[in-house]
């Protein structure tokens, strides 16, 4: 038995897809194909932005003042994560410039833009709660914003959902390292 053929092509013929590609070239990688607003899509994309760089800012003070038995191995995971943090912020600051944004890095707004808060932590145990509150934000903040892009902007959600699967595996390094810390 033969699957039926679709009623319209999967492709648009290449006359067209040539023809479009030629239009508003001074819009790079956005086509008229792009279906989501770009405008939301560029303020979203800051926001968590400035979520990545709170909480770069607050896993390296972390690390710095990170004490006690368990400080050294506890550090190291701070620096990690914040390292990573960095690359994510990167990497959004990049797509923002795809979609004819600007990066927001001005440290004016910076904690009203995030989604995550800047809690500096009295102890190692209590720096790794508010670490583990941060990532716990970021989780359920980037599950919407995947959702929000859904098929309107694939490379965005794509890449957002890389973001967001780093973001469970910092939550569940943090929660280990609860387990191992005494209160």
């Amino acid at each position: 038995m033969r699957d039926e053929l679709p009623s319209q092509p999967f492709l648009t013929d290449v006359e067209t897809l040539r023809r479009r590609a030629r239009e508003h070239i001074e819009q790079g990688p956005v086509t008229d194909s792009y279906r989501a607003d770009r405008e939301t899509v560029v303020r979203i994309l800051n926001e968590a932005l400035a979520t990545e760089i709170v909480c770069v800012l607050r896993y390296r003070r972390h690390y710095f003042m990170a004490s006690g038995i368990h400080a050294q191995s506890v550090a190291a995971e701070f620096l990690e994560h914040a390292n990573e943090e960095q690359d994510h912020a990167d990497r959004i600051a990049q797509r923002i410039v795809q979609l004819g944004g600007a990066p927001n890095l001005s440290p004016d707004g910076l904690l009203t833009r995030s989604h995550s808060e800047y809690v500096e932590g009295t102890n190692l145990r209590n720096m790794i709660e508010e670490d583990l509150v941060a990532e716990r934000i970021a989780i359920d903040s980037y599950r919407e914003i995947v959702a929000f892009l859904g098929n309107d902007d694939p490379t965005s959600r794509r890449l957002m959902e890389r973001i967001l699967a780093v973001e469970e595996e910092h939550a569940d390094d943090l929660v280990n390292l609860l387990g191992n810390i005494s209160a």
